[in-house]
Order: structure tokens, then sequence, then C-alpha cells
């Protein structure tokens, strides 16, 4: 299961920063157990939306030459507020530095302008055929869907 906390691309200068947002409905469903009578997005999740954010600056930055982008270290994470149901988060992502597979980044979620987390991210980036060669059609698979859905979020 994908759980995609992106529902669009606002801006994006590759190389540089990116702007996303997630707005929260309650018809999410971690939401009837985060909390039954005060739903918030979870913070792992909050985390999570700044995480696929920058995989989002990162796959475009390099035109989507590697199928995998993940988090590889979430440093100070610091959370301020909570986000409710009718809320939206918006993510900021900049990339600070880029050596050896790995991608630094400060990345940010305000809603209305007030700072709710704010992180500084260690992505690592590579294919799958990269240890397995035989996993080349795997990568080309997920690139080509990763293509599709960014078509979807981002709308120049």
């Amino acid at each position: 299961m994908y759980f995609s906390l992106i529902d669009k691309i606002e801006s994006l200068e590759p190389g540089k920063q990116i702007t996303a947002t997630k707005s929260l409905s309650l018809a999410e469903e971690y939401l009837q157990d985060h909390f039954p009578n005060f739903p918030v997005m979870p913070g792992v999740l909050m985390l999570e939306a700044l995480t696929q954010s920058a995989a989002w600056l990162i796959r475009c930055t390099e035109d989507f030459a590697h199928s995998i982008v993940v988090l590889k270290e979430a440093q100070n994470v610091k959370y301020a507020r909570f986000v409710q149901p009718g809320q939206t988060l918006v993510i900021t992502a900049t990339i600070i530095k880029e050596e050896d597979g790995l991608v630094k980044l400060k990345a940010e979620g305000t809603v209305d302008g007030q700072t709710n987390l704010k992180a500084n991210l260690t992505l690592c980036k590579y294919n799958l055929a990269d240890t397995d060669p035989a996993a080349a059609a795997a990568d080309k698979k997920v690139v080509k869907e990763l293509k599709e859905r960014f078509r979807l979020l981002y709308r120049k």
C-alpha cells in the first residue's frame, strides 16, 4: 500500500526547491483512530509528507534517473502544531548538499503561514539494478509509474 501524502506540487525549481500541499480531510482513514474525538494528522505522516515532497524534487532534478528515493535520516525534527481536517499543510523542501548518492535537504510544513514541523532530511537514491542487474526491468517499470504520478501532481 502506498500512502500519497502530497495532493499537488505548487512550484518546483529543479536542483533547488519544491513547494507542495496536502489538504487534510476527514475522509483520511487513519483519522478514525487518531484520535476519535480530536482527529489530527499523525506526526510520522507529517514527516512522510516532507519526505515525499523532497523525493519529488530529487526525481525531477535528475530526470527520474533513479527508481528508488527513500529517507535515510531525519535530524532535528521539531513539531510545533497539529494539522486538523480542513487545513492544508504547505510543504517546502530545499536541497542543501548532494554527494555519493545522498541528498541533504531542509524541509518545513506550515499551515496558514505558521510552522507545524521542520526537519533536516537525508534521502538516498539508487536503482534496483545497482545490486541486481536482472532488476533493470523493474527499475524501468517503477520510473514509468512515477512519471505518470508526477504528471498528475505537477501541472505547469
